[in-house]
């Protein structure tokens, strides 16, 4: 009798699966091969071998559960070649699906992100987006691949992503989520524009779009900081820069913390730190206050002085080496300008007009990578978008994030009619996608998984920073254009002391 019961205990935790792990290489799906299906015991994944090198048994998979891991590629055009991975927890799967974005230009799968899908208990999927390697070269005559880099290996792995989780289940997933941030970002604003039901919701942040402005910026602030050599700002003057911002607006928001709550209030001029005689390392010279103002400043059109990408606001100079380090542009942008703006592998950046080469931009590109549309009615019909950007985000200008959602926002008639089903966070002295000054670690997912499953809109996230793994301040984020104001008593690194109020 002890034994029955036992036999019985044994066989309700043992999970009744549809198919076993192996037996999914076998499945069809339309234009996919299944090159791999294999069980990975709890904490024995390896990252795969790089081309001439071994596997990384990373100590950031050892406590990784056991899962089914399937390796697929995919071709839906002649000359597509994408990679997916999706991971199927072995136990405690939570009955959702998550695809995870990518950063730059991909070309590599999100191992991180896929680990921590399955940690949550969610079969997760990632895609190299259909090229090897962190460039643009693959678009240089392959307008396929652009196209999968852009839109369509992300829904081709979602599509094939839910067939395998319910081939290996026995189940659909009952909700499904997209999780991405920076590329990813664009990448889960083009799901909800071009895809509009292949998930209950997606998070955004620090979105790279739109992707041919964003690199027309790139090349703005190399001609003012690097094609004069005058004008180059070393690396060393940024944290002048940067205290003079702090010492200029850190207390505007009543909390003098080392971080701008709200820098788009923050009016400062770098002209306070010209050199009154010779450049030493406490000044700026002339023609690098005028850089430094530019880089502050949006790009323009100089015939018709229409806005093309919006400037960087006031805290982001520690991390200006990225654009304006030099000695060439940005990697990203250079790239995408030399090969699938002026094909072009000499471009010379040097001879940007910023006037007929934005149009000849926007007219190749003609709604493939960048996410213009507005009317997000399609998607936030049914599902929930949860924006969010670093305010000090010296990659991406958070004021790019913060002018689409307005538009979103305009479009469908205001606040009040967008707020149940789309919500932005701006995290004052987070960089990009984290990092920075500010609280940088917050729970998007829990906070979407309760938004949709349970119809508890974020009122807020609560963010943390840690020095050294060890938190020392928690702060709200709250929904835009709501900000954290101090209370006036207790710990300014306490959470708890912060309410979300109109600015």
């Amino acid at each position: 009798m002890k034994q029955n019961t036992l036999l019985a205990v044994i066989l309700a935790a043992a999970p009744a699966f549809a198919a076993s792990c192996e037996s999914l290489a076998s499945l069809a799906l339309p234009d996919t091969t299944i090159t791999s299906a294999q069980a990975v015991a709890a904490g024995a994944f390896t990252l795969p071998a790089r081309p001439g090198g071994k596997g990384d048994a990373s100590q950031a998979f050892k406590d990784l559960p056991a899962f089914c891991r399937v390796e697929a590629t995919l071709k839906p055009s002649s000359d597509s070649e994408i990679k997916v991975e999706v991971w199927l927890p072995s136990s405690g799967w939570n009955g959702k699906f998550q695809s995870v974005g990518n950063g730059g230009w991909a070309g590599v799968i999100s191992y991180a992100a896929l680990g921590e899908g399955i940690r949550r208990g969610y079969a997760t999927a990632s895609t190299d987006t259909g090229h090897t390697g962190a460039n643009g070269q693959f678009a240089l005559g392959h307008p396929e691949k652009l196209i999968d880099f852009a839109y369509r290996s992300e829904h081709e792995m979602t599509v094939k992503g839910k067939a395998l989780t319910e081939a290996f289940y026995g189940n659909a997933p009952k909700h499904s989520y997209w999780n991405g941030c920076s590329t990813g970002g664009r990448q889960g604003l083009k799901e909800a524009t071009r895809f509009p039901n292949d998930f209950d919701g997606i998070i955004a942040g620090a979105p790279a779009n739109p992707r041919t402005h964003l690199a027309v910026q790139a090349i703005w602030l190399a001609h003012a900081t690097l094609k004069d050599p005058a004008s180059y700002i070393p690396k060393e003057k940024y944290p002048l820069i940067h205290k003079a911002v702090l010492d200029a607006c850190d207390a505007m928001d009543g909390v003098k913390d080392g971080v701008l709550d709200d820098p788009t209030r923050c009016r400062f001029d770098p002209k306070v730190l010209e050199c009154k005689g010779a450049d030493g390392p406490a000044c700026l010279t002339t023609p690098q206050v005028e850089a430094a103002r530019k880089i502050y400043s949006p790009a323009k059109n100089p015939r018709t002085g229409e806005e093309i990408f919006p400037g960087f606001v006031p805290g982001t100079e520690l991390g200006w080496a990225l654009k304006t380090g030099g000695p060439e542009p940005e990697l990203n942008a250079f790239d995408h300008l030399k090969y699938v703006v002026f094909r072009d592998p000499h471009w010379d950046w040097r001879t940007f007009d910023f006037d007929k080469d934005v149009a000849l931009a926007d007219q190749i590109d003609n709604g493939t990578v960048n996410v213009n549309e507005a009317n997000l009615k399609p998607f936030l019909g049914h599902g929930k978008l949860l924006m969010y950007h670093g305010f000090a985000d010296p990659n991406v200008t958070p004021l790019t994030t913060i002018k689409y959602y307005k538009s979103v926002v305009d479009t469908l008639g205001g606040t009040k009619k967008t707020m149940d089903s789309m919500r932005l966070f701006m995290a004052p002295g987070m960089g990009h996608c984290r990092g920075g000054d500010g609280p940088d670690t917050f729970d998007v997912v829990s906070a979407m998984e309760q938004w949709v499953e349970k119809g508890k809109a974020p009122e807020q996230l609560i963010a943390t920073h840690k020095t050294n793994g060890v938190a020392d301040r928690t702060r709200p984020l709250c929904p835009y254009p709501q900000v954290a104001r101090y209370k006036g008593s207790g710990s300014t690194d306490d959470a708890a002391n912060f309410t979300c109020k109109a600015p």
